[in-house]
């Protein structure tokens, strides 16, 4: 019973591994690794191997580019899209590596369950970034940016400190989510029918049908 409880303990930060990936998966592994090797966190099963010094120097050259993209107006979610299946796919595959020690039952739930945090986490960035390019000035952008960031940091910081709050506060982002992809989700679709409407208008005023011919 001791033993099981503890390998629960040890599969919480994947709480927080499945949820930051859906922001920055690099991010995520870089932060993971250097904390493993600081010995700051106990890391799961094969998940250790992202301790190693070139995995964790490979992540940070990833995340650096990702750090410029993302703050570049419809860059960033051209980058998003492009990540809809990275994140939650990496994410999966650090929850398959943490139950190494456990079978291929308990990983695939594993890999489930953190590809699903990711996914969620990954949708709200994603639907936020569409409607903050609805602006025409950058700056939105790059605070947005930074704010998401700062949070990834803040919560491997705050989960080395106070594990036990640090999962309850992610537990409450990913009840938050629903509502708040409910309201990215309407204003997203609100913009892109004016715009479809608008080229809808375009192409009837352009039709020949619409035309009249001179008599």
């Amino acid at each position: 019973m001791e033993t099981m409880m503890a390998q629960l303990a040890g599969y919480a930060i994947l709480l927080l591994v499945g949820w930051t990936s859906g922001i920055s998966i690099y991010l995520t592994v870089a932060i993971l690794g250097i904390s493993s090797r600081a010995g700051w966190v106990e890391l799961p099963g094969a998940l250790q191997t992202i301790s190693n010094p070139f995995i964790i120097g490979f992540a940070i050259i990833l995340y650096l580019i990702e750090f410029i993209a993302d703050k570049v107006p419809y860059v960033d979610s051209m980058w998003d899209s492009v990540h809809t299946f990275i994140r939650p796919a990496g994410a999966a595959l650090a929850g398959y590596m943490a139950g190494t020690e456990n079978g291929p039952v308990v990983q695939t739930a594993l890999a489930l369950f953190t590809g699903t945090l990711a996914l969620d986490s990954h949708a709200v960035k994603a639907s936020s970034r569409l409607a903050i390019n609805t602006s025409p000035e950058p700056v939105s952008n790059i605070v947005a940016s930074i704010a998401e960031h700062s949070l990834v940091f803040f919560l491997y910081w705050f989960f080395i400190k106070h594990p036990v709050l640090a999962c309850s506060l992610i537990i409450v982002f990913v009840i938050l989510s629903y509502f708040i992809l409910k309201l990215l989700w309407r204003f997203v679709r609100a913009v892109f029918g004016k715009v479809l409407g608008l080229f809808s208008n375009h192409s009837e005023v352009k039709s020949p049908t619409n035309i009249r011919t001179k008599k």
